[in-house]
């Protein structure tokens, strides 16, 4: 059967859904039937295993992601751009890939033990490295402060634009893009107007 078949499509869809909202512990290959409606052993038809399932849904998604990423530094953006680029195209893949960014958020920790994930690690190091260029670029070229911790940075941008996936809802009254405009004008303009009230 084809790996692009409509049926496998809608299964991993589920397998997605359900990863994310039980865990993928907690989500055995039965419940993914039952949700389906076919029996269990219909399922081995497309799949061998539900770790080839979360294996595929991982891997297509973070070559999605980072395909992304390669295209907004390829354009050669310049560096606050770029950082916006990518903050924006981070959130438009929590609002159109919810349960694949919540799978790997919970769970990449635990699936990267596994030598079949090892692949888990190394985006995140690749994400921490693009990271790291941008900001180390801004710096360099005056666009961000120049007693910029890079590292601390970085980790704030990486918690505080993924932790988005637990209150997202892509069906809400929030684009992903006018969350993402929030965020980016909280980053580099921060909250406060600059004007301070005599005494405080």
């Amino acid at each position: 059967m084809s790996k692009e078949s409509p049926r496998r499509t809608e299964l991993l869809a589920l397998a997605a859904r359900l990863f994310a909202e039980r865990g993928y512990v907690s989500t055995t290959v039965r419940d993914i039937a039952d949700a389906a409606g076919i029996l269990s052993g219909s399922l081995y038809h497309h799949f061998d295993s539900k770790e080839s399932m979360a294996d595929e849904i991982l891997r297509g998604f973070l070559d999605e992601l980072f395909g992304t990423y390669a295209e907004i530094e390829a354009a050669e953006l310049g560096p606050r751009r770029t950082l916006e680029a990518v903050v924006v195209a981070s959130f438009d893949a929590i609002h159109r890939r919810p349960h694949e960014v919540a799978i790997y958020q919970n769970e990449a920790k635990h699936l990267a033990q596994s030598e079949r994930f090892s692949y888990l690690d190394e985006r995140n190091t690749e994400f921490r490295r693009l990271w790291n260029r941008i900001l180390t670029d801004g710096v360099r070229a005056g666009v961000f402060r120049e007693d910029l911790d890079v590292e601390l940075v970085y980790r704030f941008l990486r918690d505080t634009v993924w932790v988005a996936v637990r209150w997202y809802n892509p069906e809400g009254p929030l684009a992903a893009d006018a969350v993402a405009k929030q965020y980016l004008g909280i980053l580099l303009d921060g909250i406060a107007t600059g004007r301070r009230r005599a005494g405080k």
